[in-house]
Formats: structure tokens, sequence, C-alpha cells
């Protein structure tokens, strides 16, 4: 008997798996600070922290970016991938945010050029830039070795988001029910996201999570941390 493969699948959950080397363990953007504030305190206002970075905070930032990244590394030609590179860079709202997606993207880079090369990741590569943001490389990866975009930025937006919730699971503390209770919930944020960055071009995106940016700021001199943002 045989069944079918589906190597989009596969590659998915291997480049989002917690255990793929980018260290996004490490990272909590500024959540370590509006749990230390009493910003965030239980699974509601957990579930409204994410959820507000969903509809305009950096979750949402990233699935523009991705989006357009992943658009950008099936067209021909490297002018409009290298818009995306360049506006990912100088949309970063705090060091601490830049460093995360940096350092993310960099390693994500290193690694997946090595396991699983294709020309979309070689052609940003040869891009003229130092650093690559996180979901531009993810984007861009997926669409090179075919993955759709919808199935790809519902599931970079799942990782995301879970990783948020392991780090309030940790650090509020939540329990591992009430943090899976979390992931349910915001579900259909999740979905409306997706849809929503697909639509959106560039020159469109713009943020208002003014608290959750001011926390990432606040973290770089907080004096106990647990994370690197």
């Amino acid at each position: 008997m045989t069944t079918d493969h589906d190597p989009g699948l596969y590659r998915l959950l291997t480049w989002l798996s917690p255990s793929y080397p980018v260290g996004a363990f490490s990272y909590s953007q500024g959540l370590e600070t509006a749990i230390a504030r009493g910003l965030v305190s239980n699974m509601s206002s957990m579930q409204v922290w994410i959820e507000t970075l969903l509809s305009g905070g950096t979750l949402w930032s990233d699935a523009v970016l991705f989006a357009r990244a992943h658009e950008a590394a099936s067209a021909a030609g490297s002018g409009s991938l290298r818009e995306v590179v360049e506006v990912a860079a100088a949309f970063q709202p705090s060091a601490e945010l830049r460093l995360e997606t940096m350092a993310q993207g960099d390693a994500f880079l290193k690694v997946t050029m090595q396991a699983w090369p294709c020309a979309a990741l070689e052609k940003l590569t040869r891009i003229e830039c130092d650093e690559i943001a996180y979901p531009v490389a993810v984007g861009c990866a997926a669409a090179g070795h075919g993955v759709g975009l919808n199935a790809a930025l519902d599931a970079w937006l799942h990782a995301a988001v879970s990783n948020l919730v392991s780090a309030a699971i940790r650090l509020v503390p939540l329990g591992q029910t009430q943090g899976q209770e979390i992931l349910a919930s915001v579900e259909p944020a999740i979905a409306e996201v997706t849809e929503l960055a697909q639509e959106t071009l560039l020159r469109d995106m713009a943020t208002n999570n003014f608290a959750a940016e001011i926390c990432s700021m606040r973290h770089e001199t907080q004096t106990t941390r647990l994370f690197r943002s």
C-alpha cells in the first residue's frame, strides 16, 4: 500500500519546528517586560496580547513581509525582492526586535542553504545586504520549494504564536492546558491575518501596537532577563 507524500508539508514542519536551529526560544518580542509590568498576567490578557500583535503589531508586519517575499521570490529578477529585504530591515521598531529577526534570519539561511538549497534562496543571498529578516528568509524558502503561500503563512504565524505561548507558560506562569486554550482561541485571528496579509502591499503596511514596541525597548535595560528580547 502506498500513500501520497507531501514534500511541502514535510519541509514546513521541519523549518518551523522548535528544534530547527534558529534560536526562536531565546526571544519573547517584549513579552517578558509586559509580564514584569503586569500588562500580561493571566490567560485572557495573554490572548489579548497575541491578538493585538496579530491585528497591528509585529506579527502583522511579519505576515505582510512573508507574503511579499514569497511573491517576489517567485518572480523574475531581484528588484522586488530587494525592496522587501530593505523594507524589512528598516521597519524594525527597536534594537532588540531587529536583533531577533535578523539573527534568526541569518541562522535560518545558513542551515537551509546547506540542507534544503533552492534557486529562490540563492537569489536572496545574491542581494547585497548583510542582514535578512526572518520572515523574508522563510517566505523565500517556501516559494523556492513550491510551498503555497496560504499554507506557508498559516504555518509561520502558528509557529510565531506558539513561541510566544511557550514563553508565557514559563513567565506568567500559565498551565500547559491554558496554553493550548490560547492557541485554539486565536485560530480565527491567524486565519484572518493570513488572508489580509496576502492582499496588503508593502506601501500599505503599518503597525499600531505601541505598548508592545515600548516593552521591547524597555526590555533592553531590564535588570533580570531570561530572554534576549
